[in-house]
């Protein structure tokens, strides 16, 4: 299945670019980072999926998708603003990717086009041998890497991350949903409204609270019955 990859931001083309490089059967055409670029190449290139990003100078993602021949190739797009989603149901785009994007999304949006384009596609569980060890975060300008076993716990702060790790923190502007999303259930708990710890990085519990890093996090009464059951099932009592 052939692609193009279009985003004005260097960072975020190369994380598509590595998840396509993890797929056998996804072949990378090329890769923007300017939108009127694109739309040439595609003009005089038939190719199967679009990844798309929204927000580019010139020409934004949304309007491109309007001016590409028909039939068309299908296309993704991918974005950090959730507020263009009944847009692109009008425009009939096959998937709708907010960043950051986990792999496991990445590939569930590649197999739901793939079964558009073949009558009977192979399963795709083993299309990437091993689980996403990291994530992705919008930080200042640019898309930092952060590996899931740094993660020492995540505070929120109003519409902001404070995501504290090994090496230091850092501050992007996520909401927790999105966060949880990405990060693996098994490995990962929220304990408060503002707060969300990894699990082997406790270092002990006391009278509704526990110890990361040194410092005691709250456990809220919404989250301490789910949180105490998850503690009981890693044997860490």
């Amino acid at each position: 299945m052939s692609c193009v990859l279009i985003d004005d931001e260097p960072l975020a083309l190369d994380v598509l670019a590595d998840y396509c490089g993890q797929i056998p059967f996804v072949e990378v055409r090329g890769q923007f980072h300017d939108a009127l670029a694109a739309l040439a190449f595609l003009q005089d290139n038939a190719v199967d999926l679009v990844f798309l990003d929204i927000h580019m100078p010139r020409l934004t993602g949304l309007q491109l998708a309007q001016l590409l021949p028909a039939p068309g190739p299908r296309i993704v797009l991918t974005t950090a603003y959730d507020t263009y989603a009944v847009r692109s149901y009008e425009l009939g785009v096959a998937d709708y990717l907010l960043k950051p994007i986990s792999f496991e999304r990445f590939l569930q949006a590649v197999n739901k086009v793939r079964q558009t384009l073949l009558p009977t596609p192979a399963p795709l569980q083993d299309a990437s041998p091993t689980a996403p060890d990291a994530m992705f975060v919008k930080n200042e300008h640019r898309l930092q890497r952060v590996a899931f076993d740094d993660i020492l716990y995540i505070e929120g702060m109003k519409e902001y991350l404070l995501i504290y790790t090994i090496q230091g923190k850092i501050l992007t502007l996520q909401s927790f949903r999105r966060v949880e999303e990405v990060l693996p259930p098994e490995r990962f708990a929220r304990i408060h409204k503002s707060f969300l710890v990894s699990l082997q990085r406790i270092e002990h519990l006391e009278r509704g609270k526990v110890q990361v890093a040194g410092r005691l996090l709250p456990i809220g009464d919404t989250y301490r019955d789910s949180f105490a059951a998850l503690i009981r099932a890693h044997n860490q009592l």
